[in-house]
């Protein structure tokens, strides 16, 4: 620790919004000209200061962030990371069809993860991440974040989104500004897919929808209707699959928009 950062009684960076906590998306600030590092990512500062941080469904703890000032005085921070309280089932007698994709399907869905992994990686200067978050649709939460099956005794992908039961056709609005990163009409699991890119490696997905309204590269502002949902993919009915995402850590959409409003009678 350099002498710069150990008389200094505040630490070099302020959490704004979000706790240490496996599954969170932090809102944080630094002084101008602080570089910050967590998870192998560089953490971009908007012109305001304000920075953002994802801790994974999975984060091991403690969080480290390398903290470099202006100045270039070094400070190495831990901060505990609370664990998430995750459901877990387990179903046993399933036909093997029920359990893994067909063969054939393999090639098909690593090509469309490779281009959802691409989505996520990119870092760009936008701020709607900034944002209090919003419900995309208002419905009934049906599945929800990082909860996991366990099929025939094989653990698969833990849930890293929240499912909300709505009828097909229901309006998708955007929960937060950004700019339309993927658009595909037709993934194997994912069905009609949408992703908009919030900023600094924040990024929205939406699964299963039977309309996308808004094509890649356009700006979307927050409450813009930018799909319609559908049962597309491997979906069991309508619904609205939300995922949210810093780089490739994943948090829980359900702690950034808060509670699901009551439907009212005007509400889509």
């Amino acid at each position: 620790m350099t002498a710069a950062f150990a008389t200094a009684q505040e630490p070099p960076i302020t959490i704004l919004r979000g706790q240490w906590r496996q599954g969170e998306l932090l809102l944080g600030h630094a002084p101008p000209g602080t570089h910050i590092e967590f998870d192998g990512h560089g953490v971009g500062l908007t012109p305001y200061g304000t920075f953002t941080i994802g801790l994974d469904r999975d984060e091991k703890s403690p969080a480290v962030l390398q903290v470099t000032a202006a100045g270039g005085e070094q400070r190495t921070l831990r901060y505990p990371v609370a664990p998430g309280n995750w459901k877990i089932q387990a179903i046993n007698g399933l036909p093997e069809a029920e359990v893994n994709p067909p063969p054939a399907m393999l090639a098909r869905i690593r090509r469309e993860a490779q281009e959802i992994r691409a989505a996520r990686s990119v870092a760009s200067p936008a701020i709607g991440f900034t944002e209090h978050f919003i419900w995309p649709v208002v419905g009934e939460i049906s599945s929800v974040f990082g909860s996991q099956r366990v099929l025939n005794g094989q653990p698969r992908q833990p849930h890293y989104g929240v499912d909300i039961a709505v009828p097909s056709g229901t309006p998708v609005k955007a929960p937060a500004a950004g700019m339309v990163r993927l658009v595909a009409h037709d993934f194997y699991f994912t069905g009609g897919t949408l992703m908009i890119d919030h900023g600094h490696g924040v990024q929205s997905v939406f699964a299963h929808l039977s309309r996308i309204l808004v094509a890649a590269g356009e700006r979307v502002g927050q409450g813009q209707v930018v799909a319609l949902t559908g049962a597309s993919g491997r979906a069991t009915g309508p619904n609205l699959h939300w995922g949210v995402s810093w780089f490739d850590n994943h948090v829980d959409p359900a702690a950034l928009a808060g509670p699901m409003p009551d439907r009212s009678p005007d509400t889509h």
